[in-house]
């Protein structure tokens, strides 16, 4: 919902702003996992500006065949349900549904719905399922209050899910999103990891913004609050730093959900690094997960499960790879959300993306030698 006749948007890259060193996957988002499928319903009628943002982690057969996962909560003014158990088994066994706060119910609802016409024996042959839903508060933007979600839009994310390019910015869960006092949303990133001579294993980060304060934003390490503040004279902010930030982590390489917990740890740093300090108010919630070992629901009877793990020693890159991977998704939710009109007619501001040409400057100077 732009108001105004604005050029299109760019990613990072697009820009000309590259973060970190190692190389990004086909795509540069969490879609370069194999398997992992993204979805989205966005939903703009009349006062609502929200959406639903669907993940399948590995197509559509987490049920039967569960994946290794863990979490991180910097700070825990949010909610995600179904991280008790996630933490406690260390397996996901549904799909991860993103949306705004006064919509986890019915989001947990239509998760169910989908599943159990997918699984009938839930409930009965099978245990029953806590579905993960991560929420932000995005009544900045959306009327919140109205509850606009329904068990359609998020059966459409669900049903919308694919491989390849992720949409960002304005879509799905991040559609009522404010970053850094400028328009945020949903953003992701990968990175292709090197791990020994013979191993390549691929990390994807994707986030739902909705945090920090525009003071503290940073482009690789340069703060650029000031000039954008310079760009958009009188600009609206959040009158608190109530935000949060959702980020789910993905990869193939083969971990344990301890190994996995430790990654969604870097993944906190990673958002340090674009200038949240996790607010009181604020929920910095990361969860993720590994595509490599599947765990089958019905070899129950089998006493022993034999697991491919990655030697603690060797998985340092792969720390490294998620602050840079969570640092880009991040600004690319930035760089792809457009100017948006509140339901209350305010105009949230998008990041003018003239600042990357100063960013390019310095990052021109600090890598040339002296």
């Amino acid at each position: 919902m732009d108001t105004t006749n604005t050029p299109p948007r760019q990613r990072l890259r697009e820009l000309g702003v590259s973060i970190g060193k190692f190389k990004t996957g086909h795509w540069n988002a969490i879609t370069d996992v194999a398997g992992v499928r993204v979805g989205h319903c966005t939903v703009t009628e009349g006062s609502a500006r929200t959406g639903v943002t669907a993940i399948l982690p590995n197509d559509d057969k987490i049920f039967d065949q569960r994946l290794l996962g863990g979490a991180f909560i910097l700070n825990g003014a949010g909610e995600m349900s179904g991280l008790i158990q996630l933490q406690e088994w260390g397996l996901l066994e549904t799909p991860i549904v993103l949306t705004n706060t006064l919509a986890v119910g019915k989001a947990s609802s239509a998760l169910v719905d989908f599943m159990v016409k997918r699984h009938p024996r839930i409930g009965s042959e099978h245990d029953v399922i806590i579905p993960v839903v991560g929420e932000c508060d995005d009544s900045f933007v959306n009327d919140i209050a109205a509850q606009h979600i329904t068990h359609e839009h998020v059966h459409h994310a669900l049903a919308d899910a694919q491989s390849g390019p992720v949409a960002e910015g304005n879509v799905g869960g991040g559609t009522g999103m404010v970053s850094f006092d400028l328009k945020g949303g949903i953003g992701t990133s990968s990175r292709l990891v090197p791990i020994g001579d013979d191993d390549t294993f691929t990390i994807g980060v994707l986030v739902m913004s909705n945090v920090g304060r525009l003071e503290d934003l940073r482009i690789d390490g340069l703060q650029v609050g000031s000039e954008v503040e310079r760009l958009i004279p009188g600009l609206i902010r959040r009158k608190s730093l109530y935000g949060s930030i959702i980020a789910v982590l993905a990869t193939d390489a083969p971990l344990t959900s301890y190994q996995i917990q430790r990654l969604c740890k870097r993944v906190a740093l990673g958002i340090g690094r674009v200038g949240s300090f996790a607010a009181h108010g604020s929920g910095e919630i990361v969860m993720g997960f590994s595509t490599a070992n599947e765990v089958e629901r019905d070899r129950g009877s089998e006493k022993f499960m034999n697991l491919r793990v990655l030697h603690d020693r060797h998985v340092d890159p792969l720390y490294q790879a998620t602050l840079e991977c969570t640092e880009e998704a991040m600004l690319n939710a930035l760089c792809m959300a457009g100017p948006m009109q509140s339901a209350r007619g305010e105009l949230i501001q998008a990041l003018p993306l003239q600042v990357f040409e100063r960013v390019k400057a310095v990052q021109e100077v600090l890598r040339s030698p002296l």
